[in-house]
């Protein structure tokens, strides 16, 4: 990260940390970054990707490699069990050093990714070589660490990839994803109606609550409340435990098909109205915040913005610019492949060597069943092992009793207190640490009631060993997603394409039309490579289904 006359110092390092030459002073970072990145290709070492790359980024500068002291300390500290403990540079450095461990700084203004040899560098401050040399002497001890895991090889490419995803999200939300202002505005005043000139609802909105009211026979209901629209049920006869959907789809009332609508626009307005693209679309791009490894199984958040929850409807906006497409690509049956893969039962990478695995599961051992097939191995993976899952189950477990041992012992552990990892070695969150339905911790107490064999406990218990039970999956899905972008963008470079959106298993890239078909070769290709780069030589593939659009929405 440049000072403010945009220099800096560095200095070169072998793959083990130790120090290859002496620091030297750099009078302009951003030229003297790009000058080495053409010679010599280094991979960075910095203390956090946001802090460092967005100036060099805005100056014209893209790096191959990078090692983000950040996140790989938190790699790290969950790999110990110390899951949560500060992450930063200077926490790192007070560990090495036995001072006190500083708290990471609150909000968090700089936070990303990391892997192994070159050139390193930190700002010019007042004490430049002290920085310097913290900088070194945690990354030496960092990679002593990461070569006394028990798979160091695959906990290296975790790092990598970490670190190669930091960039990508760094240059993502610079470049921005293709947003019409015009286009949105349109789909609104279409779904919502004419905004208010109060501020309050849209039209369509006050329409869909007066006809609530009157459906329960009151003057006026605030529909988006919860507490209110439960009392309302509860004068009418109807008791219920919550608001969602899928509860209210269960009653015969005529308000519900009103409040279904009513959630569905209110989340528009909310979370993709005016007011969120007056904040966040600028000259024709959504340029949201992402945070790698925001998430507990290593997938993405972002602060704010909802880059990751882009309604199927909002999608009309994302268009690409003329002249260009969009190449969509999103992979299929990813968790089942990834079981197949990582629990090495033969029989299950068979099927996940066929383009649907489901398919291919049900001709093996469901008899031709396709639906029931699924239902067993979703089931096994997410801990639904009651009602129609019990019999799909017991084929399951008989037909692919190794797959099947594998989440069965990561839920075991989970229940007992124990700690998981992925198949690269991103270790989940103690017992210490309760999990949400959303897959973030929250805080919970270490015992739940005096008795461990108590109702609640054993509830608590049931519930960590359905959250075990899928990290090992779903992290494992997360790192493969995250290695198949890193390969992606290094098969990009030099190309006017560009990588704009990334969720989970889907990608996006924006490109000229006449490179769209290269564009999807080489998705495919990065598919392929990121299996091979996690599992090497597995039976099971990794499809992905690619469709070259104008529209996001238009997608396959």
């Amino acid at each position: 990260m440049p000072d403010e006359g945009g220099g800096g110092e560095w200095r070169p390092l072998h793959p083990d940390g130790r120090p290859a030459g002496p620091a030297e002073p750099v009078a302009d970072l951003a030229a003297a970054v790009a000058e080495r990145e053409r010679r010599e290709h280094p991979r960075w070492i910095w203390s956090a990707t946001s802090s460092a790359y967005p100036a060099l980024h805005r100056a014209g500068v893209r790096v191959e490699r990078c090692h983000d002291i950040e996140l790989t300390e938190a790699l790290l500290l969950g790999h110990a069990g110390r899951w949560g403990e500060p992450r930063s540079l200077a926490a790192a450095w007070a560990r090495l050093t036995g001072a006190p461990v500083p708290p990471d700084p609150t909000p968090r203004a700089a936070v990303p990714p990391g892997n192994g040899q070159a050139a390193l560098f930190e700002p010019v401050s007042d004490a430049p070589t002290a920085d310097l040399a913290a900088l070194v002497a945690v990354y030496a001890d960092q990679h002593s660490r990461i070569e006394a895991t028990e798979h160091p090889g695959r906990f290296r490419l975790l790092v990598a990839a970490e670190s190669a995803g930091a960039l990508i999200a760094a240059e993502m939300g610079a470049d921005g994803l293709p947003w019409r202002a015009d286009v949105h505005d349109d789909l609104l005043v279409e779904l919502l109606g004419e905004p208010s000139p109060m501020g309050g609802p849209p039209r369509r909105l006050a329409e869909l609550a007066a006809r609530i009211a009157a459906a329960f026979g009151v003057r006026q209901l605030h529909a988006e409340s919860p507490a209110e629209v439960l009392r309302a049920f509860a004068r009418a006869g109807i008791e219920l435990p919550n608001t969602r959907a899928w509860v209210l789809r269960g009653v015969d009332h005529p308000a519900v098909p009103l409040l279904l609508e009513y959630k569905e626009l209110y989340r528009i307005w909310t979370a993709h109205g005016w007011a969120w693209r007056d904040a966040w679309v600028r000259d024709g791009r959504f340029r949201p915040e992402y945070v790698p490894g925001g998430v507990v199984s290593g997938r993405w958040a972002t602060r704010g913005g909802g880059a990751l929850q882009i309604p199927k409807v909002v999608r009309r906006a994302v268009r690409a610019d003329p002249g260009w497409r969009l190449v969509v690509a999103d992979a299929g049956q990813l968790e089942p492949r990834v079981l197949a893969a990582v629990s090495g039962d033969v029989r299950l990478a068979a099927a996940g060597g066929a383009g649907d695995l489901y398919a291919a599961l049900a001709r093996d051992a469901f008899d031709g069943d396709r639906a029931r097939a699924k239902l067993a191995l979703l089931g096994a993976m997410y801990g639904q092992t009651g009602g129609s899952a019990i019999p799909a189950l017991a084929v399951l477990r008989r037909s692919y009793p190794t797959a099947f041992g594998y989440v069965e012992a990561a839920a075991r552990t989970g229940e007992a207190g124990g700690l998981v990892r992925s198949w690269l070695g991103r270790t989940c969150p103690p017992s210490s640490v309760g999990v949400g339905e959303d897959g973030e911790p929250v805080d919970v107490e270490s015992r739940p009631e005096t008795d461990p064999f108590g109702p609640r406990a054993r509830a608590v218990a049931r519930s960590r060993g359905r959250f075990t039970r899928n990290f090992v999956i779903q992290a494992t899905a997360a790192e493969w997603a995250l290695t198949l972008l890193a390969v992606l963008r290094g098969t990009l470079a030099g190309s006017a394409a560009q990588l704009v959106f990334f969720q989970h298993d889907e990608v996006l890239v924006h490109c000229p039309e006449e490179e769209a078909d290269a564009v999807v070769e080489r998705v495919r290709a990065a598919s392929d490579r990121a299996g091979r780069l996690l599992f090497g030589d597995s039976q099971v593939r990794f499809p992905v289904d690619v469709s070259v659009v104008d529209c996001y929405a238009d997608a396959a």
